[in-house]
């Protein structure tokens, strides 16, 4: 008797390697991000989510600039070929995916990083607290 898990079968191997090689273009994770947070970043860390919640905690280094307003003129400050990575508060919610496509809408490179604040709680990773 077959499962849930095998009734339908895994994909090919080239098929499969294709598409898990492909989510690294998409997004990263709360480890990497902390590891290049800690040797200097080469990217933008936006955290998406609402002032009041970045206030209560978000990653150390990340700018808070809310999914709702990513617009053209508040990335001015950044060259075009800027790499951004957006978070919001964890795999319950859309907000990082939401900012990353209004970035991806203006051009920029961007990706997610899976997990969210969620994720980076779970690492054991700190917190800093305030505004932005």
């Amino acid at each position: 008797m077959k499962s849930g898990v095998t009734e339908t079968p895994a994909a090919p191997s080239d098929i499969a390697r294709e598409h898990f090689a492909a989510e690294f273009t998409f997004e990263t994770d709360c480890w990497d991000v902390h590891d290049a947070l800690a040797k200097g970043a080469d990217f933008v860390l936006l955290d998406v989510r609402s002032p009041t919640l970045f206030g209560k905690g978000h990653v150390p280094g990340a700018i808070n600039l809310p999914h709702g307003k990513i617009i053209r003129s508040k990335l001015s400050a950044w060259p075009e070929e800027t790499l951004f990575v957006t978070y919001c508060a964890g795999p319950h919610c859309n907000g990082a995916a939401r900012g990353a496509l209004r970035l991806a809408d203006l051009g920029r490179p961007v990706k997610i990083m899976a997990g969210g604040l969620t994720g980076w709680i779970d690492e054991g990773f700190e917190l800093a607290t305030g505004e932005a």
